[in-house]
C-alpha cells in the first residue's frame, strides 16, 4: 500500500471513506467471522465501562453499521444514541439493520474531526475500531472533547499489540497473512484488509494513546486489555 495513504491526512480521509463504502456489504460478516464472534463480547465490555445512564445522549463515532451504538441503546430505553460515520455505504447498512430492532439510533454522515454538533452536546462518546482511521487523531480527540459535556465519559475500543512473545507472533501472522487473504476472498477488496494490518501497526497504542487523551483535555484515563492484549478499551472523562 502507498505509504502516503497512511501518512497524508487528505489521502487517508479519501481512502478510508472509499474503502468502507466498498466493503460495507460484507463488513459485519467479516468482523464476526475473523474475530470468531469475540468482537461482540468486546463491544459489550466497552459499554459496561462507559456506564451510560438513563437520559444520556451518546455519540457513537465511526459507527459503521451501528453495532456499538445498538449495544449502548440496549442498556436503557431512556438512552438516546447518535451514530456518525464518514461512509454513507456503512450507514445505509446500519439503517437496514435498525428495522425491526427495539433499539433506535439516529444515523448521520459526519467526520469525527469536524463534527456538526454544538459544544457540550453529549454525555458520552464511544468509538469501536475507528480511532486509528482518523486522519489526524489529536484533532479528532479535541473535537470529541468539545462536543462532550463536563463530566462526560469516553470509551474507545481498538486493536493493540500483545506483549507476550508467543501470542504476539501468532497475532502478527494472522493480521499480516491470514486476515488479508480471507478479506480479499470475501470482500473482493485486497487493499481493505492490508490497510487494517498497517493501520494497527501505526496506531499509537497503550501509554502513548493515553497521553494523547490527557493532552486533549481528558482525565482519569485508563486502559483495559482484552483477550491477551489483542485489543484494548480506553476510558476517560472530560475535565
Amino acid at each position: 500500500m502507498d505509504e502516503r495513504v497512511l501518512t497524508d491526512p487528505r489521502r487517508k480521509r479519501q481512502f478510508v471513506r472509499g474503502m468502507f463504502d466498498g466493503i460495507a456489504g460484507t463488513y459485519d460478516l467479516l468482523n464476526h467471522l475473523l474475530s470468531a464472534g469475540i468482537d461482540v463480547i468486546w463491544r459489550k465490555r466497552t459499554v459496561d465501562l462507559l456506564r451510560p445512564e438513563p437520559g444520556w445522549h451518546v455519540l457513537d463515532l465511526a459507527t459503521g453499521t451501528g453495532d456499538l451504538g445498538f449495544e449502548t441503546a440496549k442498556r436503557d430505553p431512556g438512552i438516546v444514541v447518535t451514530g456518525a460515520d464518514v461512509s454513507v455505504g456503512m450507514l445505509r447498512h446500519g439503517v437496514d439493520k435498525e428495522r425491526g430492532r427495539p433499539e433506535c439510533l439516529d444515523f448521520l454522515a459526519g467526520d469525527a474531526e469536524q463534527l456538526p454538533f454544538p459544544d457540550a452536546s453529549f454525555d458520552g462518546v464511544t468509538i469501536g475500531f475507528g480511532i486509528r482511521n482518523f486522519a489526524e487523531i489529536d484533532r479528532g480527540l479535541f473535537e470529541i472533547n468539545r462536543v462532550m459535556r463536563p463530566g462526560g465519559r469516553l470509551a474507545v475500543l481498538e486493536f493493540s499489540k500483545p506483549s507476550t512473545p508467543l501470542i504476539r507472533g501468532i497475532y502478527f501472522l494472522y493480521f499480516k497473512r491470514i486476515l488479508p487473504l480471507v478479506g480479499k476472498l470475501v470482500s473482493r477488496d485486497p487493499k481493505a484488509y492490508t490497510y487494517l494490518y498497517e493501520s494497527v501497526m501505526l496506531f499509537p497504542e497503550g501509554e502513548t494513546f493515553c497521553q494523547h487523551l490527557s493532552e486533549a483535555g481528558f482525565e482519569s484515563v485508563e486502559q483495559v486489555g482484552l483477550s491477551f492484549g489483542i485489543a484494548s478499551i480506553y476510558t476517560c472523562s472530560k475535565l
